[in-house]
């Protein structure tokens, strides 16, 4: 059921909505993988909460506008994170 209310999302609010959501499901599985294997849980509890507390204060001083440029720095910002992560990973493992 669509709201008659809201407008219809842009392109450009679709995509950064779709990558933010990627980020946050792999937050969410790396959150279950250190749980199981033990292995930086703190980060993996630390990342989920900053993800959760950022896309929110993001999106309530954007008004509710995924393109807006403080919206899109979060997602930027976990993008990042995961650069980390994945350097991180890959220093391990050499």
């Amino acid at each position: 059921m669509s709201n008659p209310d809201l407008p219809p999302l842009t392109g450009e609010q679709k995509r950064w909505a779709f990558a933010a959501a990627a980020l946050f499901l792999l937050a969410v599985g790396f959150l279950g993988f250190a749980l199981n294997a033990q292995v930086m849980v703190v980060f993996a509890v630390g990342w989920l909460a900053l993800m959760i507390f950022g896309y929110v204060g993001a999106l309530k001083m954007a008004k509710g506008d995924f393109a807006h440029p403080l919206f899109k720095s979060q997602v930027m910002l976990h993008v990042v994170a995961v650069g980390l992560l994945v350097a991180v990973i890959l220093r391990a493992f050499k």
